[in-house]
Order: structure tokens, then C-alpha cells, then sequence
């Protein structure tokens, strides 16, 4: 990624928030409320929760059922960005977990001002917003999670992780056999949303129970009775969103329509899955538990004829306490896939070394970033370690309130140095607040050489047995 590319990205993010900034003020002063069209429902927007470099977030009603949705916008401004956001909604259909956010709905429209598209993700609503959130209270309340608590919510994060490290795609049975594909890093830049296929093999498409199909093969909607009615006077958020809602994308769960918006199955109902509550238990009780052995990327998934598993880790590469929602019940839901990438690329060249430091200097938050991805080196193979680092950072934000980096931004230091030289310190004040297990298990997940960091498989053993210890 040059830097001529990396300045025309950020102008592009600047000139979509100008956008919906001018929007949202228009909206103030001329319109009680926004409402937007999609596969033929219309929505009330309610109200801003969040906004990103290209992203907005709002709680959306469904005027004909009232029930509310989380919303994302995103624009894009060519044919990669769509392709882009595509990749992030075939993330979330890729990893079907209990602990990762699923998608209800989604829809590519044309930009009404004429400059590229608009690709909305329907997403379900955590009211209880997410750990960074539950970190801020904590900090203004000057309270803290119980180690217990913490360790729950860490173990049920690291479990929506293994289930993209532990991926296994569906393969011609022809290809030749790998227990881990390693891609070549792109020369190219990626968009913000990209994700590297190994070049070993490609997943095929694949359907859905009841009709729904793999996002690769959704078209673009330019029906025109499924033409967006969307006035895009959208509200501005309310206060400081940094760390709130920064929902990701996941899969349509919608069926093929027809000319006239409606479901190929249905005898003309709109073509939106999730009516109500009865379908989302339906749906949700078709899919075998994570405990059972099976999700749709386990080894043990039902295979087509003619088709075989291959084991294809994918990383997250954005893990922080602002990606991991609380469900109503209190579990963790880790969301925001927009980073995630076949996790291990072998770096060949210098110029596929920069590429990869400019992508993660985008893509991933600097102060849960792992060391490797600061200072890319040419001749290793970077892979799923990095979100093990991540994790750590994670569960020392829990623990502490901040990242374990955060010291060195406010002190003016290098976060890359310190996060390079494995420079940080549990907090003196709060060395009786745990236990020593809580403190060796961060350390685990932040060894500087991603060689020597455990695997996923081993942090959640190691999570198991400080548990074991409380009782």
C-alpha cells in the first residue's frame, strides 16, 4: 500500500463521514425521523450508536413488526470496497459459533449521491452494548469485574476464536492434502474488509438449509420495486462512541427473490428471514451446539459428495474488548470481521512485508496489535498467533481497565516498542486483586515470539485450570 493509496483512503473515509454528518444535520433540522427501504421493509432509524472510518451504526425498527436491529452503513466508493464488504458478510456466514455474532439481513444499494454504493448489514441489537463498555463503567464506578466473571467472559471469547482457528473449509477431494495452507502475502493493497484465500484451494459455495445461499453468489439489488426508499437523513451519535457498538458484518440469511421482492419460498411475504421470534429459535435450534462437535467449519461437519475438509485457520486480527458484545444473558459475542484474514501468509518480499504493516496499522487497534505485525519480517509465516497476543491485551483490560499499552501512549513512548519488547507491568496497586494464575495467564498470551506464544487450544486449558482454582 503506498502512501498516495493510504492518503486517498483516509480522504475517502473523511469525505463518507462529511457525508452523513451533513445528512444527520439536515435530518435535525428538517425530519422528525430517517426510514430506509431494504428487500422491500421499511425501517425507522432511531438513533445513532456508532461510527467507523466508513461505517455508521443505528438501532433500526422494523415498522411493520417493531422489532429493533442494529443497522450497519457502510460506503464504499468502487467495485474492491464491494467486494470488500462482501468478504466481511462471508466471514460471518464462515464461522457459526455461539460466541460470534450471526447476521439477519443485508442488501448492496446504489449511492443516491452518485458515488459508489451503500452496503447495509442487519445485525441483532446488544443492549447491553460491550466489554469496553462494561470497562468504562467499571472505571467511573472505580469497580471491577470478579476474576471469575472476567475468566468466563475471556474462556467464551477465546472459544468464538478457536472456532476460526480451528476452520476447516470444504474442498474438492482431489486437493492435494495440507494441515496448513499458507498463502502468499498480495502485493496489492487490500480495502479495509479484505480477506487472503490460500491459493492451495478455493471453498466452493455452498447453500444453506431451506434455500439460503452463500453470500458470494447474492447480487447487487437493482430491482426496482427493491429500489431503496432511503432518505438518508440518519441521526449523528449521541456522545463519544469510541468502543461502542462497532457491530461487524455476517451472512444474509435471506432467500433468493423474485422480480417482485418477494421470497422464492414465500407466497409473497417480503424476502426478510427473521419476522419474529418464533423463526430466530427455529433457525437457531437447527444448528447443532459448539459442545456437540460440530459448527460449519469443524472437522466433524457433514460433507458433500465429492468434497473433502481441509484445515484453513483464519485470524481475527482486531480482538479487543470493543469487539466483544454482551448478549441479554451476559455471554460474549466476538463481532467485526472486517479484519480477518486466512491467518498464515508467507512473506517472501519486502514490498509484501510493508503491505502487511500498512494493512494492520489500518485493520488493527495499536494497542491490542501483536508485535509481529509492527515490524513484518521477510522469510516467516505470520498466522493465527496474533490473536493470542490480542487476547491477552484483552483480558488485561479486564482485569486493569486499559490495555497493557495504554501506559506507554499516555506517557508519549513508542507503543510499537513496548508492544516489540514485551514492555509492560501488571499494576502494583492491584496485586492483591487476583490470583497468580490470572497474572501467569496474561503473560502466556503476550510472549513477544509467536513461535514460543501457546496456541489456542493451550490458552483455554490454561483458562480451565485458574478456574478449577476458584472454585
Amino acid at each position: 500500500m503506498s502512501y498516495q493509496d493510504s492518503l486517498l483512503r483516509r480522504f475517502d473515509a473523511l469525505k463518507a463521514q462529511a457525508q452523513d454528518a451533513l445528512w444527520a444535520l439536515t435530518s435535525c433540522v428538517c425530519k422528525p425521523s430517517a426510514t430506509v427501504k431494504v428487500n422491500g421493509r421499511t425501517y425507522k432509524i432511531v438513533k445513532a450508536l456508532g461510527e467507523g472510518g466508513f461505517s455508521f451504526v443505528y438501532l433500526a425498527q422494523d415498522e411493520s413488526t417493531g422489532r429493533e436491529f442494529a443497522l450497519k452503513k457502510i460506503r464504499v466508493h468502487n467495485s474492491e470496497g464491494v467486494k470488500g464488504a462482501m468478504r466481511e458478510i462471508e466471514a460471518y456466514r464462515r464461522f457459526r459459533h455461539p460466541n460470534i455474532i450471526r447476521i439477519y439481513d443485508s442488501s448492496v444499494v446504489q449511492d443516491p449521491s452518485g458515488e459508489g454504493k451503500i452496503v447495509y448489514l442487519f445485525l441483532p441489537l446488544y443492549k447491553r452494548g460491550n466489554l469496553q463498555d462494561a470497562i468504562n463503567a467499571n472505571t467511573v464506578n472505580n469497580t471491577r469485574f470478579s476474576e471469575k466473571e472476567m475468566l468466563v467472559l475471556f474462556k467464551g471469547t477465546c472459544e468464538a476464536v478457536r472456532a476460526m482457528h480451528d476452520y476447516h473449509a470444504l474442498v474438492p477431494i482431489n486437493t492435494p492434502d495440507s494441515n496448513a495452507p499458507v498463502t502468499r502475502a498480495h502485493h496489492s493493497a487490500q480495502s479495509s474488509t479484505s480477506t487472503i484465500r490460500p491459493e492451495t484451494f478455493r471453498p466452493q459455495p455452498s447453500k444453506l438449509k431451506d434455500g439460503y445461499t452463500n453470500p458470494s453468489n447474492i447480487a447487487e439489488d437493482d430491482d426496482e420495486d427493491e429500489e431503496p426508499e432511503d432518505d438518508h437523513s440518519f441521526p449523528e451519535p449521541e456522545g463519544d462512541t469510541d468502543g461502542g457498538y462497532s457491530y461487524g458484518g455476517s451472512v444474509p440469511l435471506v432467500p433468493p427473490k423474485n422480480k417482485k421482492g418477494t421470497s422464492a419460498k414465500g407466497k409473497g411475504k417480503p424476502g426478510v428471514v427473521f419476522d419474529g421470534d418464533e423463526e430466530l429459535e427455529r433457525l437457531n435450534a437447527q444448528q447443532p451446539s459448539h459442545d456437540a462437535g460440530y459448527d460449519s467449519g469443524s472437522a466433524n461437519g457433514e460433507v458433500p459428495p465429492g468434497m473433502k475438509r481441509m484445515h484453513v485457520p483464519y485470524a481475527h486480527r482486531d480482538i479487543k474488548p470493543g469487539n466483544v458484545m454482551l448478549s441479554d444473558e451476559g455471554n460474549p459475542i466476538l463481532m467485526d470481521f472486517g479484519s480477518t484474514v486466512v491467518a498464515r501468509m508467507y512473506i517472501a518480499t519486502r514490498s509484501e512485508a510493508l503491505t502487511q504493516q500498512d494493512i494492520a496499522a489500518e485493520q488493527s487497534t495499536m494497542t491490542f496489535r501483536a508485535p509481529e505485525l509492527f515490524d513484518v519480517k521477510t522469510g516467516v509465516t505470520l498466522d493465527e498467533k496474533v490473536d493470542i497476543w490480542s487476547l491477552g491485551c484483552t483480558l488485561y483490560a479486564l482485569a486493569y481497565n486499559r490495555s497493557p499499552f495504554e501506559t506507554a501512549e499516555q506517557a508519549g513512548g513508542s507503543i510499537a516498542m513496548a508492544a516489540m519488547n514485551g514492555q509492560y507491568k501488571h499494576p502494583a496497586a492491584a496485586a492483591g486483586a487476583y490470583s497468580q494464575g490470572l497474572r501467569d495467564l496474561i503473560d502466556a498470551c503476550m510472549v513477544v515470539d509467536p513461535a514460543s506464544r501457546p496456541d489456542i487450544h493451550r490458552i483455554l486449558e490454561l483458562t480451565d485450570g485458574v478456574l478449577r482454582t476458584l472454585g
